[in-house]
C-alpha cells in the first residue's frame, strides 16, 4: 500500500477540470439492484414508550446484599464503603434440571446443552456474580460444523439474534430488535483476493456467489438469498488455486465468506480517481495558542512517504481565519492556486511548507473563523478528482457561509430535563457534505477546542459524506500532555491506515428479509445503496431489518455486504462479506441465540436517533423499555420456575447491565454535568465505531493489575501475559492497597491505591512511594523489572487489534481526574442515577405495572 512516491501539484489537476469525467448520478447500474419489491419503509418510530418516572428519583428500598452508603456529592468517591466489601454473600440456587428447564420453556425436544446453558433462568436480583471472568466471545450460531468453519467472522459481520426468527410476530413476541452491526473495510490479516474475467452473481438479485449456495450439479448453482437457479459459466469450472477442472463448489469464492474481487471497467463510471488529500487548517490566534499546527506539520512530515497512495497522489494545503489562504509556490499563474509541487522536486517543497508554516502564524491577532467559506472552496479544489479533506478547527465558525453562534447554556449541563441543540442549527454543512458525497469528496473533522464549538452543527459535514469525526476537548500543546500524545497517536494511524474512494456498499438477506434503517455516516444513495465517498477501516455500521414474509420455508437465513471501492493504487475492488444463520421457530431458541452485545450496540444507534428527533428523556425511556418488555415476554412464555425475583435467560442475563451502562454514558445520561460537545462527540461515536469499541465505551474493562501473577497467564512469543479476572464496576471492587486498570477504549485509567503495595509503584511506575507519584503521569515506563515487564506485556496485549491507541492516565486516589475514573463505574449509584441494584428493582417495578 505504502511505497515513497513524489507528490503531484494538487493544483495541476485543479486546472485540467475536464481530465476526469464527473459522475454520473446512477451507481445502481454498478451494483446491481436488489428484488424489486425491497422498498424502503420510513424508520419505524422506535420502542413504543411506557411513561416511566425519570432514574435516580423515589429510590426503591434495597436488598441488604446490595446496601451501599450513598455518594457524597458532587462526585461519587470511594469513601462510599467500597473499600470495605460489605460482606457480599451471592444466593447459592439450585440450578433447575434440564427436564425441569425443558417443560417450562415449552417442552423443547432435544435441547442442545449449549442451548440449556443460555436458557438457564438466572435471578438478577439474587446472582451478584453475573460477568464473566473474561471479555465474553460472541454466540456460536447453531450451524452444522461445515457451515461454521467458512461462516464469516464476528467481528466483521454480526446479527443480534443468532438464530432468527421464522415470523415477524414470532419477533414481535420476543420483543428484541433484529439488526446487523459490519465492520466491513477492517485490517485484515488474510484476504482472499480474486482475479477473474467472470465475477460469479445471481442472474435475478445480483446475490454474489458465496460458500452458502448450493451446487444442483457442475453446471448449476442456486442463489442462496432468492432461490434462483443460476448456470456456471465455464471459467468457473477452473479453480486457479488448485489448477484443477471441474470443481466448481472448490473456488476460493465459494469456500471464503470474505473475499475481495479485482472489478472490471464493468464496475466503473469512469476511470479510477487518484489518491488526493486536502488538509483545511485553522490558522486563527485560538488554533496557533492550542499549539495544534506544530503537532500536524510533525505528524505529516513524518509519515508522509506512508500516506497510501501511488505516482498519481495529490496533496494540497488551505489555512484560514478570517479570510482563505492558497499557496502558489509556482510563478506565472493568473489565479491564487493551492500548494503547486512539480514532479520532480514534489515531496522538498511539501516538507518546506510544513517546516514553515507552524511558524508562520505566530504573531495572528486574527480571532475569527470563515470555516464555511473555506469548505466551499475545498469542494470547488476537489471537485474534478474527488478525494479527502481533512479539517482542523479549534473553535465555531464566525464568518462568512455556515457562520454559528453559541447556543450552549452551561446552566443546564447537567438538566434532568430534556437537553436543548442536540441537531444542527443550520443545514449548511448538511448540504455541502451531500454536495461533497456527489463529487466523491469524504470530509474528517478534527475538533480541537475548549470552548463550545457546536459539534452538532459541524458534524453533519463528516456524517453525510462517510467522513469521521475525532475531537480533543482541551487539546493544548503544553498543558494537556495526554490530549497531545493522542492527537499524535491518532494522527499516526489517521494518516497511515488504508483508504477505499468512491465507495458504496449494498446489503443483501435472504428474501423475507428487509432492511428499514440504516446507521453510520453516509448518503443513502437509493433504498438500499450507501454511498461513500471515502471508506475507512475503523467504522463501523448497523441496519435494522423486518421480517415481511415467512421464512418457513428455509432452515437458513443469509446476509451479504458488498463493498465497491478505488483503491489508493487506483484499482476498482468488490470485497464481499456473507454471513449465514439457522432460522427457528420456537420462541426459547430465539432468547437462547440472542447476542447481548449486538442487540445494545444497536439499541444505543436506536437510542441517539431518537434523542434527536423526538427527546433524550424519550430516548432513555425506550431503552428501558427494551428491557422491561423483554424480560416480561420471557416471564410471560414459559419461564414459570422462579415466579418471584426478576428472572433473565442467561444469553440475556447482562442486558439490564448494559443498557444502565447506556444511560450513564455522556450521550445519554441526565443530571450529571456534560458539556453539550462532549456529549455530542460520545453520539458521534455510538453512530459510526465498530461493536467492540462500542462495548469498551459503554462497558469498560476493570483489571486488578498489582498481584497478577502467571497463574492461567498466556505464553506467547517469550513472553508471558497475565490473565487477571474482570472485576465488577463498582468502587466496591477497589481495595487502597491495590492498583487498577479500567479499560475505556479511547482512554484508559491506572488507579493507584493510598496504600498499594511500594515494590509495585517502585517496578511499574518508577517512583519511590505513592507520595512521590506526580497527578498528571500519561505513560508507564519501561523499566527493566519483571512487574513492569508483565504490565506492560497485559496492557500491549489488551492494545493488540486496537488501531487506534488510548489516551493513558495514572490516577491517584487524591487527585482531580479521579472524578472521571469514577464516573465509568456504572454499578455504583450517583446523586442522579440509579445503582445496578436499584435499576433490578426500577425494571421489576415497571413489570408488575
Amino acid at each position: 500500500e505504502n511505497s515513497p512516491k513524489p507528490h503531484m501539484p494538487l493544483a495541476c489537476v485543479l486546472v485540467n477540470s475536464h481530465s476526469a469525467s464527473p459522475v454520473p448520478n446512477s451507481y445502481e447500474s454498478l451494483e446491481g439492484g436488489g428484488y424489486s419489491g425491497t422498498s424502503l419503509r420510513s424508520p419505524p418510530a422506535g420502542v413504543p414508550a411506557k411513561q416511566a418516572p425519570p432514574f435516580g428519583y423515589n429510590y426503591p428500598t434495597m436488598h441488604p446484599a446490595y446496601q451501599q452508603n450513598p455518594a457524597p456529592k458532587p462526585n461519587p468517591s470511594p469513601s462510599h464503603g467500597g473499600y470495605n466489601p460489605p460482606g457480599y454473600q451471592p444466593y447459592s440456587q439450585p440450578f433447575p434440571s434440564l427436564s425441569e428447564l425443558s417443560s417450562a420453556l415449552g417442552g423443547l425436544g432435544g435441547v442442545s446443552e449449549l442451548e440449556a446453558e443460555t436458557l438457564r433462568p438466572v435471578n438478577l436480583l439474587q446472582e451478584r456474580n453475573i460477568l464473566p471472568p473474561k471479555r465474553a466471545p460472541p454466540p456460536e450460531p447453531n450451524l452444522s460444523n461445515d457451515l461454521r468453519k467458512v461462516n464469516c467472522s464476528p467481528d466483521t459481520f454480526r446479527c443480534t439474534l443468532t438464530n432468527i426468527p421464522q415470523t415477524q410476530a414470532l419477533l414481535n413476541k420476543a420483543r428484541l430488535p433484529l439488526g446487523l452491526l459490519l465492520h466491513p473495510f477492517r485490517d485484515l490479516t488474510q484476504l482472499p483476493v480474486i482475479t477473474s474475467n467472470t465475477i460469479v452473481r445471481c442472474r435475478s438479485c445480483r446475490t454474489y456467489i458465496n460458500p452458502f449456495v448450493s451446487f444442483l450439479d457442475q453446471r448449476r448453482w442456486k442463489c442462496n438469498l432468492c432461490y434462483r437457479v443460476n448456470d456456471v459459466p465455464d471459467e468457473f469450472m477452473y479453480n486457479p488455486v488448485t489448477r484443477s477442472y471441474g470443481e466448481p463448489h472448490k473456488r476460493p469464492e465459494v469456500q471464503n465468506s470474505t473475499v475481495e474481487f479485482i472489478a472490471s471497467s464493468d464496475y466503473m463510471l469512469r476511470p479510477p480517481q487518484p489518491a488526493v488529500y486536502l488538509f483545511l487548517l485553522d490558522v486563527s490566534h485560538n488554533a496557533v495558542e492550542s499549539g495544534y499546527l506544530n503537532v500536524f506539520c510533525q505528524s505529516l512530515l513524518d509519515n508522509l512517504e506512508k500516506l497510501p497512495g501511488d505516482t498519481r497522489t495529490h496533496i494540497g494545503f488551505v489555512t484560514f481565519d478570517s479570510t482563505v489562504h492558497f499557496y502558489n509556490l509556482q510563478e506565472g499563474l493568473s489565479q491564487p492556486q493551492m500548494l503547486v509541487v512539480s514532479d520532480i522536486d514534489g515531496n522538498h517543497l511539501v516538507k518546506d511548507l510544513l517546516n514553515a508554516l507552524p511558524g508562520m502564524f505566530t504573531h495572528t491577532r486574527e480571532t475569527q473563523s470563515a470555516l464555511g467559506p473555506a469548505l466551499q472552496a475545498a469542494y470547488k479544489l476537489m471537485s474534478p478528482t474527488g478525494g479527502r479533506v481533512t479539517v482542523f478547527q479549534t473553535q465555531l465558525p464566525t464568518l462568512g457561509a455556515g457562520l454559528l453562534q453559541s447556543r450552549e447554556d452551561p446552566n443546564l449541563r447537567s438538566s434532568t430535563k430534556n437537553v436543548l441543540h442536540l441537531g444542527p442549527a443550520t443545514d449548511f454543512y448538511k448540504k455541502l457534505a451531500l454536495d461533497c458525497s456527489g463529487q466523491q469528496i469524504g470530509v474528517d473533522l478534527f475538533l480541537l477546542s475548549s470552548q463550545y464549538s457546536d459539534l452538532a452543527s459541524l458534524a453533519c459535514v463528516s456524517k453525510y459524506s462517510a467522513g469521521s469525526v475525532f475531537y480533543y476537548p482541551s487539546f493544548h500543546h503544553i498543558h494537556n500532555t495526554a490530549q497531545k500524545q493522542k492527537f499524535q497517536k491518532d494522527l499516526q494511524r489517521y494518516l497511515t491506515r488504508k483508504i477505499g474512494f468512491e465507495a458504496v456498499m449494498r446489503i443483501r438477506c435472504t428474501k423475507g428479509l428487509s432492511i428499514h434503517t440504516f446507521h453510520g455516516n453516509f448518503f443513502v444513495r437509493s433504498t438500499d445503496l450507501l454511498s461513500l465517498a471515502n471508506v475507512n477501516p475503523d467504522s463501523g455500521f448497523a441496519v435494522q431489518m423486518s421480517i415481511e414474509e415467512s421464512l418457513a420455508d428455509t432452515s437458513l437465513a443469509c446476509f451479504q455486504a458488498a463493498l465497491l471501492y478505488t483503491s489508493s493504487k487506483g484499482k476498482r475492488r468488490i470485497r464481499v462479506h456473507t454471513l449465514c444463520l439457522p432460522v427457528v421457530s420456537q420462541l426459547s431458541e430465539v432468547f437462547a441465540g440472542a447476542d447481548i452485545q449486538a442487540i445494545s450496540c444497536l439499541l444505543a444507534n436506536m437510542a441517539i436517533d431518537r434523542s434527536i428527533s423526538s427527546s433524550l428523556s424519550d430516548a432513555r425511556d425506550a431503552l428501558v423499555n427494551a428491557v422491561v418488555d423483554c424480560l416480561t415476554a420471557y416471564r410471560a412464555n414459559g419461564s414459570n420456575i422462579q415466579p418471584s425475583g426478576l428472572i433473565a435467560p442467561a444469553a440475556l442475563r447482562l442486558f439490564p447491565l448494559y443498557v444502565l451502562a447506556l444511560l450513564k454514558q455522556k450521550a445519554l445520561r441526565t443530571g450529571t454535568s456534560t458539556r453539550l460537545d462532549e456529549r455530542v462527540f460520545s453520539m458521534c461515536e455510538l453512530k459510526s465505531q465498530p461493536l467492540q469499541q462500542i462495548m469498551r465505551m459503554v462497558h469498560p474493562d476493570l483489571y486488578r493489575i498489582d498481584n497478577m501473577t502467571e497463574q492461567a497467564a498466556l505464553h506467547l512469543n517469550d513472553s508471558v501475559i497475565p490473565q487477571p479476572p474482570l472485576l465488577q464496576l463498582t468502587a466496591e471492587k477497589l481495595t487502597r492497597e491495590g492498583a487498577f486498570l479500567l479499560d475505556c477504549g479511547s482512554v484508559m485509567y491506572l488507579w493507584v491505591g493510598k496504600c498499594c503495595n511500594e515494590t509495585f509503584i517502585r517496578d511499574v511506575l518508577g517512583f519511590q512511594n505513592y507520595a512521590s507519584l506526580p497527578s498528571n503521569m500519561t505513560e508507564i515506563p519501561e523499566l527493566q523489572t519483571t512487574y513492569s515487564e508483565r504490565t506492560r506485556a497485559f496492557i500491549s496485549w489488551l492494545l493488540e487489534s486496537r488501531t487506534f491507541l488510548p489516551a493513558f492516565h495514572v490516577v491517584k486516589d487524591d487527585a482531580s481526574t479521579k472524578t472521571s475514573f469514577f464516573q465509568h463505574l456504572v454499578e455504583d449509584r450517583t446523586e442522579s442515577a440509579f445503582s445496578y441494584y436499584e435499576f433490578l428493582l426500577h425494571i421489576q417495578q415497571q413489570m408488575s405495572k
